[in-house]
């Protein structure tokens, strides 16, 4: 497995080389997209994007739960969490480890 991390620089690098647009515009362009995915999640909608993924923002309940090395009941408080569930594209693409 690669150790390699996609960053956004990178992301920013890609855009600049794929598209064209100036290194600076390719930058604002990354950060835009970001804001408005981190924007619609903070919103709690969903972000569906095709062949991908979705992510979603999930509201957890109030629960016991349980220290492990202790084995003492301990109240965890309700929340909300992120998650992400991949495309089947992507799950096909991730286990045969080809690229788009």
């Amino acid at each position: 497995m690669s150790e390699k991390t996609l960053t956004r620089m990178d992301l920013s690098e890609a855009v600049f080389r794929e598209v064209g647009l100036s290194r600076n515009e390719s930058a604002e362009l990354v950060e835009t997209v970001i804001q408005h995915v981190s924007d619609a999640l903070v919103r709690g909608e969903t972000v569906k994007i095709s062949s991908f993924g979705t992510f979603s923002v999930r509201d957890k309940s109030a629960r016991m739960g349980r220290n492990p090395k202790t084995g003492d009941e301990v109240p965890i408080s309700p929340r909300r969490v992120l998650t992400f569930r991949p495309s089947h594209l992507m799950k096909e693409r991730v286990a045969s480890g080809t690229k788009g």
